[in-house]
């Protein structure tokens, strides 16, 4: 195998090993500046502005408008997360009278947004746990209906994302978790664990998140590892894990 930096023939344990070393020096973060997780909140809020968008012009886009108001474009913004700083294109409309919910005008810091991404991406919640996280950042601003239709637009647009196909070899993985609070008629606090990879290239991406309950033992990674497999992982060199019960087995 050839070292994407150097040029030189290399094994691959070796590659793993200075791809390991490389990602442990540069960090593999899923949060703050740079985190992996920052790409899926812009997707995921970008998504959710331009169907909030839609509710309010009447019409898709790229659809006949309804009257003389029309999509005109967008601004770029940087939003304040839990995840860390976010830079979002804002849909605008042509008389300026849209005023979006979920990233609203002038504000810069918005709370709760972890929750929302991560209950979209992962694997193993129910459409009423996604939905009852929608519901509490637009309560009583937007119609029943509405949530409902930016829950299935956003949902739609990162299932595809969760079920897109994967590199054979990924010399590195790291299998990570983190515990957010989900809302569903009560509060709990539901552990995400998240699979990265670092390419051959040394590219890192989050390959999939999955909802636990807390007890997940030997059997629950089979089924992660499985799906993985299914969406064409042939090979993994190196896996990182700290204390995920079950993993090893």
């Amino acid at each position: 195998m050839i070292d994407p930096v150097t040029g030189e023939i290399i094994d691959q344990k070796e590659l793993a090993e200075r791809l390991l070393a490389q990602a442990k020096e540069q960090g593999v973060s899923l949060t703050g500046p740079g985190g992996l997780l920052s790409q899926l909140t812009k997707n995921v809020l970008e998504t959710a502005l331009n169907a909030e968008l839609t509710e309010h012009l009447g019409h898709e886009h790229g659809g006949t408008p309804i009257g003389e108001n029309m999509r005109n474009g967008t601004r770029v913004k940087t939003v304040l997360t839990e995840i860390g700083p976010v830079e979002i294109e804002v849909p605008r409309d042509r008389d300026g009278s849209f005023e979006p919910v979920i990233v609203p005008k002038r504000k810069r810091r918005l709370d709760g947004v972890d929750q929302i991404v991560l209950s979209l991406t992962a694997r193993g919640l129910t459409t009423g746990e996604i939905a009852a996280h929608f519901d509490e950042v637009y309560g009583a601003k937007v119609s029943k209906d509405t949530i409902s239709r930016i829950t299935e637009k956003v949902a739609g647009e990162l299932t595809e994302w969760a079920s897109r196909p994967l590199d054979p070899l990924y010399p590195v993985i790291f299998v990570d978790a983190i515990v957010v609070k989900v809302r569903d008629g009560q509060v709990r606090n539901t552990p995400f664990y998240v699979v990265m990879g670092v390419t051959v290239n040394g590219e890192r991406d989050i390959l999939g998140i999955w909802a636990g309950d807390g007890g997940e033992g030997a059997r629950f990674w089979l089924q992660v590892f499985t799906e993985l497999k299914n969406r064409g992982v042939e090979d993994v060199l190196i896996a990182v894990c700290d204390g995920l019960k079950g993993l090893p087995e």
